[in-house]
């Protein structure tokens, strides 16, 4: 297995060693370029076309965020160094907002076509910008935001938090949330693409959700570490993640995932699954694991695709381009990877 991986990563890949800790890669929405964000504060920019790989010094310290922006090139990072910033695809900078001595933790972007939107949080605030990098919106939480998502529709923002989230109304007048309480530390969150169910990871190595639709909670347990991955599948039917020696895949349909196992794929041998990422098309999902290891599995039929060998220490992120030809990873020693599957 690690040879026929090795060789697609070795015939199909664009790789690099950046010598730093990969926090997160993004593809940008026009599918042209993908960015890892760095954690001595700069980001290493891959154009598709070429071979070249451009290095963008963006904060004064690590990056904490990266995420796709809402215009079709470029992304927006968050740093410690309490800037959020927006970079265009030829690598200029634009400070979106300053937050001064605090932490931007979380960003995340939304578009429909008409409204561009991106959001950021500072400790407690979540703030809400349009492509001018007008703030629309602060809102405030009773504690730090630790994750974050807009809905299919950008009507709503979700955020993670101490004792749950929250669910606020973008467009609202009245900045009141809907509150969905559950004790404990929540560390990251995801929303289901019809917006009905939230799930966010917690601290104690478990999975908490709601549905909205019926106040219905759902206890996802059994992980023998932490949820840093999770990733709804494109038609809301799986909800896939991280925190086991498998990929463990929840089924969010037939009423589950409560009452429901969950089904694992592409584990077994010990080694644990470090981040996850569901195709944007197709049943497929992305797995990485400590060793290096990162495999294609189609969830339907259990098969197997690994693309690169393991030996390269624990990979930290897995994206998708948008058109689901192209995968990108990176660990914590700084290698990078663009793999084109547009041919397998």
């Amino acid at each position: 297995m690690s040879e026929t991986a090795e060789k697609i990563l070795q015939t199909r890949g664009k790789t690099t060693e950046l010598d730093a800790y990969v926090v997160k890669a993004s593809f940008d929405r026009a599918g042209t370029a993908c960015a890892f964000a760095l954690g001595d504060g700069t980001v290493a920019i891959k154009p598709l076309a070429g071979e070249a790989w451009h290095r963008v010094p963006t904060h004064e310290g690590a990056i904490l965020a990266l995420a796709t922006d809402a215009a079709p090139q470029g992304w927006i990072t968050g740093g410690d160094d309490g800037h959020f910033m927006r970079i265009g695809p030829d690598g200029a900078i634009t400070l979106i907002a300053p937050f001064g001595m605090r932490w931007v933790d979380t960003v995340t972007s939304f578009t429909d076509g008409r409204t561009r939107l991106v959001a950021c949080s500072s400790g407690k605030k979540l703030m809400v910008f349009d492509a001018a990098n007008t703030k629309l919106k602060t809102l405030e939480h009773p504690s730090t935001v630790t994750g974050m998502v807009f809905d299919g529709k950008g009507k709503r923002i979700a955020a993670s938090h101490y004792d749950g989230a929250s669910v606020w109304l973008v467009a609202s007048r009245s900045d009141s949330p809907r509150k969905l309480d559950w004790k404990g530390s929540h560390i990251g969150i995801v929303m289901s693409p019809d917006g009905d169910s939230v799930v966010t990871a917690m601290q104690e190595n478990a999975l908490h959700g709601w549905r909205l639709s019926d106040n219905q909670h759902m206890r996802m347990t059994g992980y023998p570490s932490k949820t840093l991955g999770l990733s709804f599948s494109k038609s809301g039917k799986w909800l896939a993640s991280s925190g086991a020696d498998s990929v463990v895949l929840w089924p969010f349909f037939g009423g589950g995932p409560m009452g429901k196992p969950p089904t694992e794929l592409a584990g077994g041998d010990g080694i644990t699954c470090t981040y996850v990422a569901c195709h944007p098309k197709d049943d497929l999902v992305a797995a990485a694991f400590e060793d290096g290891l990162v495999v294609i599995a189609d969830i339907g039929s259990a098969r197997i695709l690994p693309v690169a060998g393991p030996g390269r220490g624990p990979v930290t992120t897995l994206a998708w381009s948008p058109d689901g030809s192209h995968l990108a990873f990176g660990t914590e020693g700084g290698f990078a990877a663009v793999i084109d599957l547009s041919k397998t």
